[in-house]
């Protein structure tokens, strides 16, 4: 069965924990993004996972290979469960990210899923850079089958990608689908589906943000999204 990750989007430490306490008793991960973890620094990794919750860290780290290596490290070291990058950092990138992963492990003792990012879901085929002679879907495609061949354990992509790169990939290699939304919201996002269409589709995470931590009842909402989820 797929996996919820709830986005804890969220500027200060308190709005996330205050949050996570909400959320106590429903089988989600959460995920860590920029804004908090710039906000809050690992030590909300620990507190997350004192918690008893697994965490995304989604800081998509895109930088020179050095940098990158030592980033999924430290990553590992302050305990996460998924880290990803930017695949459009190329091959040598994406295997110093894979060797900071090993380098982490041997002291965690813990070997989190590493993914790499895809085509961002709020972008548009109208979004790419001019210039670009592939569609959308194939650069998605064409970047998912790289990272598999440099090491990587699956991808993020939006819900109407994952039929295809599973064909290509194999139904082991990973996808995580942020974007979902039980109804649309007219919000950034741009690829969406609903988690019964994400599901259907072959995601393995799906990542929703405001649609439960939004909602009147966070826990309801997120076990709403379980159910529906069970196709």
């Amino acid at each position: 069965m797929a996996n919820l990750v709830v986005a804890l989007d969220y500027p200060d430490k308190s709005g996330a924990l205050a949050m996570a306490k909400m959320l106590k008793g429903a089988d989600v991960w959460l995920k860590v993004g920029l804004e908090l973890f710039t906000a809050a620094g690992p030590e909300i990794i620990s507190e997350l996972k004192d918690m008893g919750f697994k965490v995304f860290l989604d800081m998509k780290f895109f930088d020179i290979p050095n940098t990158v290596q030592g980033a999924v490290r430290s990553s590992v070291r302050h305990g996460v469960d998924m880290v990803n990058i930017h695949l459009m950092g190329g091959e040598r990138m994406a295997r110093a990210a894979v060797e900071g992963l090993a380098e982490g492990s041997v002291d965690s003792g813990v070997s989190p899923v590493l993914l790499g990012v895809t085509v961002l879901t709020s972008m548009a085929q109208e979004d790419l850079p001019e210039g670009m002679t592939t569609t959308l879907e194939e650069t998605v495609l064409s970047l998912a089958s790289s990272g598999k061949d440099w090491g990587i354990h699956g991808v993020v992509c939006s819900g109407f990608e994952v039929e295809t790169i599973k064909k290509s990939c194999g139904n082991d290699f990973i996808c995580l689908t942020p974007g979902i939304r039980p109804v649309s919201l007219g919000d950034d996002q741009r690829r969406t589906m609903t988690p019964a269409q994400a599901v259907k589709a072959g995601s393995d995470y799906l990542v929703v943000g405001r649609p439960v931590t939004g909602a009147d009842s966070p826990l309801h909402a997120a076990q709403e999204i379980l159910e529906a989820m069970k196709i």
